[in-house]
Formats: structure tokens, sequence, C-alpha cells
């Protein structure tokens, strides 16, 4: 691995979980807590690995009315599998490793965690103590019928009482994740639901239609006809639901999965107060340092990613430092297509300040004709200084990203 310039955003994995979900094809383990600590050990090296092949960052200008990412604070984000299976002490140690490249001072540091999992208030004020101050619970549903479906370990109850005691330890940043379209799902339900997010207050919520991963038991279920998912029309209903209830409720939609609740001074923002500083450096397609196994990383001009396993990426900390499992060039073309697929999530859209700082290009130079064309389709709307979906953009964007491609 090459010296690399220094990102202000680092992803970290922890593959770990109590059960596999049925849905799930992420990177992750069951049953393997006894590894824990050796892998925790292993993290701990790859990090101290890329601090020694880190260059200082180059300066990044401030371009005027553009989403930069020098208007981002630094951040860290524990991924998974269920980081919240790690003890304290865990966190401990990660968090010391990792200071030498991305300093908790002024960051955002976002732990995922499931219900399921110890989520007393004790040890989420813990985590706050260490400098976490966002968190991200993965409720998916309140209904406890389909929990079951799909491999929870947790009830609606867990849910609402992990809320609460994020909320009793001083998190003033949560996120809750919501999964619709599932098997018996009914739009009701799915209202019921909206509603409740809006009667708790939560500062960050994030809506996924699910989707059906073909190696996983869930879609063997659904196509073996055990079970059955609602169609698309009314999955689609689900989704303009999620539209009309939280922006009543006094949320934005600041991008096509996720809405923040809004704060005094949003009005004058592109995107709110509560937006996750760390997907937004996705978004806006910023360096980002991925560790841990099968992490990603975006190191331009490279993309990583790493072995996969538990016990494969100890192996490989161990005999190299950073356990690439590969390495992928970026041409100018990729860097520019990923801006505009990646930056037309945000309901703000692309600014043409961000594409010409970011890929050295004017937008119009690379893709006018392109542009024109969606915007005569009525997918895609334009100003003077950025791009962006329509409302009927929002509903067909794979079509609209992979123009770019």
């Amino acid at each position: 691995m090459p010296r690399y310039a220094a990102a202000r955003h680092l992803y970290i994995h922890i593959p770990f979980c109590a059960r596999r979900c049925a849905y799930c094809d992420f990177n992750t383990y069951a049953n393997l807590e006894h590894r824990i600590d050796a892998y925790v050990a292993a993290l701990c090296d790859e990090l101290a690995a890329w601090r020694a092949l880190a260059d200082p960052p180059a300066g990044i200008r401030s371009v005027p009315h553009a989403l930069m990412r020098a208007d981002l604070p630094p951040t860290i984000f524990f991924g998974g599998g269920t980081p919240s299976l790690l003890p304290l002490t865990a966190f401990e140690r990660i968090l010391a490793a990792s200071d030498a490249l991305v300093a908790r001072d002024g960051a955002e540091i976002t732990v995922e965690c499931n219900p399921g999992t110890d989520l007393s208030r004790d040890y989420l004020a813990g985590l706050r103590s260490l400098g976490v101050n966002r968190i991200s619970i993965g409720v998916q549903t309140l209904d406890d019928r389909i929990l079951r479906v799909l491999g929870r370990t947790h009830t609606a109850g867990d849910a609402r009482a992990a809320y609460e005691a994020a909320v009793r330890a001083g998190f003033e940043r949560i996120n809750i994740d919501f999964i619709f379209g599932l098997p018996g799902q009914t739009h009701d339900a799915w209202l019921a639901t909206l509603r409740t997010l809006v009667e708790w207050q939560v500062d960050h919520c994030s809506l996924y239609s699910l989707i059906l991963e073909p190696a996983t038991p869930l879609a063997a279920q659904v196509t073996g006809g055990r079970v059955s998912v609602p169609d698309d029309d009314v999955t689609g209903a689900m989704y303009e639901a999620a539209l009309d209830v939280l922006g009543a409720g006094g949320y934005t939609h600041y991008e096509i999965s996720n809405w923040a609740r809004r704060l005094p001074g949003d009005a004058a923002r592109l995107v709110p107060s509560n937006a996750c500083q760390h997907n937004l450096a996705y978004w806006l397609n910023a360096d980002y340092l991925g560790a841990g196994a099968g992490a990603h990383g975006h190191l331009p001009p490279q993309r990583t990613s790493h072995v996969l396993t538990v016990d494969e990426y100890i192996a490989a900390v161990r005999q190299r430092g950073i356990p690439l499992a590969e390495r992928v060039p970026l041409t100018a073309h990729d860097l520019f297509a990923e801006t505009m697929f990646m930056g037309l999530r945000l309901n703000a859209g692309v600014s043409l300040a961000h594409v010409r700082e970011r890929c050295g290009v004017a937008l119009d130079d690379a893709a006018g004709a392109t542009i024109a064309e969606l915007v005569a389709a009525g997918l895609l709307e334009r100003d003077d200084h950025a791009v962006r979906l329509t409302d009927r953009g929002r509903m067909f964007g794979n079509q609209v990203f992979a123009r770019f491609v």
C-alpha cells in the first residue's frame, strides 16, 4: 500500500452479530464473540499501520453555496454487524488507536446498536464518556410478529426501551433505522410506525425499502411461497406516506432514504443540522478510510477493500499490517460518475462548484447532453448553482444514476 493523503472520515467495521438476520447479506458472523478480543487487537494494529502511511491532508478550498467536505466535521462510524456487542473497554482501545487518524475532539462519532444487545443507560453513558455522540439504533419494525420473521433478537418494547435509554444517557443525536415493504406489513401498520416516530421526536430516521438479496433465507422463503411481501405499488405508497407524515411532523427529507428533525436555523441550510455527517461524506464522494474485516475505503486514485472473514482479517493484519484484498484504480470518469450518482441522492443535489472542485471539470462539459435529456424527461431539474432529482426522479433514481456510469 503506497502513502496516501490522510482522510477526515473513518469507517470501522465490527462484523459480530448475536444472530444473523434473515434478510441480511452484510459481512457479519454469528457466534464468534470469543474472537472479539483478538479482532480488536488486530483492528488497533491496522489503524496504527494506516497512520504510518498517512501524509498530511492537502488543503481543501471552501466553495460558496456548495456542500463541501471541508464544511463537514471529521467523522468516525462504527458499523456492522452489531458494534454494540463490544464491551466498553474495546471501544476505549479502538478510539485510542484511531485518535492518530481522526481525533475525537470535534468529530461526529457514531455507533450502530441493536436493541437485542446491552443498551442499558450505563452502557450508553459509557459510550458517551468515550466521545461517542451519535447512536444509530436498528429497529426495522415495531411489529413483534414481523421481527420474528426477520430473525431479529429484540421486541418492539426493547426498541422503545433502547431509544429511551439513549435519551437518558445524554445523546442528543439519535438515529433509528426502519424497513418498509416487509413480509406481512400493511399500509396502515406502516402509517402507525411513522406516527410513532413523530411522537418520539426522534432526531433522525433512515427508512429503507426491503431488498430481497438472493442468498438470504428471507429471499428463499419468498421464492418458495412461505411468506409474501407487498408489491411495488404498495411499497411505493409506503414511501409516499413517509414523505407526507414525516414532512407534516417537522422532519426534513434531505436524502432519498433519510429524514432529520428540523431545528431553528435549518431553513437557511442546504442540509439540516441533524443530518448524518459521516453519510454526507459518502454522498459528497469525499475521501474516507475503511478499517476492519470486509471494510471498503475511498482513497483516490483508488478504492480499497479488505479480506472478509474474521480469522482471515486477523491473520492478514499480523502478516502485513493493512489487510487489503483489492485496490481498484479510479479513472477521472469514475470520479465524476461517483460524484454525480452519490450526490444526486441528496435533495439539495450536486452543485456545479462541487463538481468542478472535486473532479476538475465543468458539469456541462462532462455531461451537459445527458443532463438536458433528463431535465426534458422530468427526472432532473437545475438552476444556476446545482442539478437535482425531481420528485418523479426520486422514484426512478437508479435509472437516472445509471446514465452517469
